[in-house]
């Protein structure tokens, strides 16, 4: 039987989070009935009842698919940017010197501030793509650039001995040893980007989003719409997640086939 590292197998592990879900769901429940009150806090049953009537909606796969190929976008920006910054910073310290002001300020301003700033440059339609963008890149530079220095110094210095180019150092040396530095901040960083974009469509209320719907929700007093579409964002954002996170580790048993 499959076990994980602490030794638990998978399907104890899988149990003990279900039940965690129907407690979650069982005091849901409760705490909507002791309210009594569906404009403060709607039941999971007329929430999933909600849900399943916007999935018959024609708009609703034209309004995910809106907001999910702008988040995703400014993700795969910021993951790929931050890599290849990652990359020149631990191949040239004044690189990395030169960044720091830029990063360190990306990573310290609060994001309702750069999406009220990024309102007056952009387009809303193109908001959530910028904001995802610089909420992922300092994730992926800090963590890639902390990988890439942990590296093991012996091996670096061997594949210089043998002439190994750059390049080949990269795939065959830093990538097997920055692997958890990578899958983490890919993990964090695709949580953030959905947080991040979502709010940024709720401000900029770009037409056909799951914002606009988010803020709709709101204006109208609709608790259901707002629980549903929050799902529909989680169960989007754990989803790709899963299938990202899956596609590294694949690629890197080939690697380490290789």
């Amino acid at each position: 039987m499959a076990q994980t590292d602490a030794g638990k197998p998978h399907s104890l592990i899988r149990a003990e989070r279900l039940f965690a879900v129907l407690l979650a769901l069982a005091l849901w429940q409760l705490g909507a009935m002791f309210l009594g009150n569906s404009l403060l806090l709607v039941t999971p049953v007329q929430v999933a009842v909600r849900l399943f009537e916007l999935l018959q909606e024609p708009d609703f796969y034209a309004v995910t698919g809106f907001s999910f190929v702008r988040i995703v976008s400014g993700f795969l920006l910021g993951f790929v940017s931050g890599t290849l910054l990652a990359m020149l910073a631990g191949r040239w310290h004044w690189v990395e010197v030169l960044l720091w002001p830029y990063i360190t300020v990306i990573k310290t301003t609060p994001v309702a501030s750069f999406i009220i700033l990024c309102l007056i440059w952009l387009d809303s339609s193109n908001l959530s793509v910028f904001i995802a963008f610089l909420m992922v890149l300092p994730i992926v530079y800090s963590n890639m650039l902390e990988g890439i220095k942990a590296a093991d110094g012996k091996l670096i210095e061997m594949a210089k001995l043998f002439h190994v180019s750059y390049g080949q150092r990269l795939l065959y040396v830093y990538l097997p040893q920055i692997k958890p530095y990578l899958l983490s901040a890919c993990s964090i960083g695709l949580g953030l980007s959905w947080k991040a974009g979502i709010a940024a469509e709720v401000i900029g209320i770009p037409d056909g989003s799951i914002g606009e719907r988010l803020y709709e929700a709101k204006v109208y007093l609709s608790s259901a719409d707002l629980f549903a579409w929050t799902v529909v964002v989680i169960l989007i954002s754990v989803l790709f997640e899963k299938l990202v996170m899956l596609l590294l580790k694949k690629s890197y048993q080939r690697l380490e086939r290789s």
